[in-house]
């Protein structure tokens, strides 16, 4: 079965040129991978300049990846052109009574997520979305960042490993040398020792550490 991952857009575009965030261009990208080539990822609820913006980035990627498509209009909107019900549709929402197992992959093929649900302190967006009647799962009790919650939703259904067997870190400590590190405040998926951050990430958090100190 293809599994199609659908990501509603929750952030407000910035005032740039590029509209979105650079740690969201990157954490989107990092999804197309790790759907993995039998997938497919739709971006929703994007502004104009916001499709423009991540068709560009995704196009310039140059690993095997998911088949996506960048859309203005919203999840319900896309749902209702491809006549797809909502009972083939699991939101993955925090509040969920159920938690995601490998079964879910054969009641379901579509899996929904508020993005960017990597909120510290977490602001339940999920809830708009909650209110349109998905049936759900969660992911256990941590928070995890939107890529993150779609790789963990891919091992579970499309490859079929129990959600408490796949190996995680909470709060890991990235170190960029002696004397600068900085404590993600979500939960990864790991490999090995060292949890899994979208490419060049750890470069933009740097960069980003640097900023907070030029006054």
């Amino acid at each position: 079965m293809t599994f199609t991952y659908v990501i509603e857009h929750m952030e407000e575009d910035e005032t740039t040129p590029k509209s979105l965030p650079p740690w969201v261009e990157l954490e989107y990208a990092h999804m197309i991978t790790l759907a993995g080539i039998n997938g497919r990822v739709e971006f929703t609820h994007l502004s104009q300049n916001s499709c423009s913006s991540l068709n560009d980035r995704l196009a310039s990627i140059n690993e095997p990846a998911a088949s996506y498509r960048v859309h203005t209009r919203s999840v319900m909107e896309l749902l209702e052109q491809n006549n797809i019900p909502i009972t083939r549709v699991c939101l993955l929402d925090p509040k969920a009574q159920t938690v995601l197992a490998p079964e879910d992959g054969k009641i379901f093929d579509h899996f929904l997520f508020g993005g960017i649900l990597g909120d510290d302190p977490p602001r339940d967006r999920t809830s708009e979305l909650r209110q349109l009647g998905f049936p759900s799962r969660h992911l256990g009790p941590m928070q995890m960042t939107t890529d993150t919650a779609l790789g963990v939703t891919k091992r579970v259904v499309d490859d079929e490993v129990q959600l408490n067997a796949i190996p995680y870190v909470d709060f890991p400590t990235i170190t960029f040398n002696a004397k600068e590190s900085v404590e993600m405040p979500f939960r990864y998926i790991v490999n090995g020792k060292e949890p899994i951050l979208p490419p060049k990430m750890r470069e933009l958090l740097h960069e980003d550490l640097n900023k907070s100190f030029d006054f």
